[in-house]
């Protein structure tokens, strides 16, 4: 069985993987990260959405090995000491969440947004958000949520 070695939240990681697993199965069933979601198994909902060496991506679409020495942050390496991220603080200030399946793959893409556009409009957020579903809320709050991160930042 081939070895995978990734940091994953500040943690340097090796593990043995089957070819054909997932980073979102590996991050899930080997790591015990279970905060990154799988939702559809078609990368169309976006609850699988972690950042791979700075940039979002669904990790429902990439083979574990794929990740070899990469950077992976999940939504549970977000917070710092014990601090929510500010993108995470906004989403519960603003109420950007019901049931909650697809809060951090939402998060994991705002706070990438924020990192390529510190100062997005509406329309920018609701664009750059459109691959994540969220059968809860019609959007309104997780946009509010942005932009108040947005003004923080």
């Amino acid at each position: 069985m081939p070895t995978v070695s990734m940091t994953v939240n500040g943690s340097h990681v090796t593990k043995e993987v089957e070819g054909r697993t997932l980073l979102v199965d590996f991050l899930r069933q080997q790591l015990s990260l279970t905060g990154t979601h799988v939702g559809c198994d078609t990368s169309q909902c976006g609850a699988c959405v972690v950042h791979l060496n700075g940039k979002s991506v669904k990790s429902c679409t990439l083979l574990a090995c794929q990740a070899e020495g990469a950077e992976v942050t999940t939504i549970e390496g977000l917070a710092s000491d014990g601090e929510l991220h500010p993108m995470q603080a906004a989403f519960k200030e603003h109420h950007a969440l019901q049931c909650g399946f697809c809060t951090p793959g939402m998060i994991m893409s705002a706070v990438d947004l924020l990192q390529n556009n510190a100062s997005p409009s509406e329309t920018e957020i609701r664009e750059w958000l459109e691959g994540n579903f969220c059968r809860c809320t019609g959007y309104h709050n997780i946009v509010k949520a942005v932009q108040a991160a947005s003004q923080g930042s």
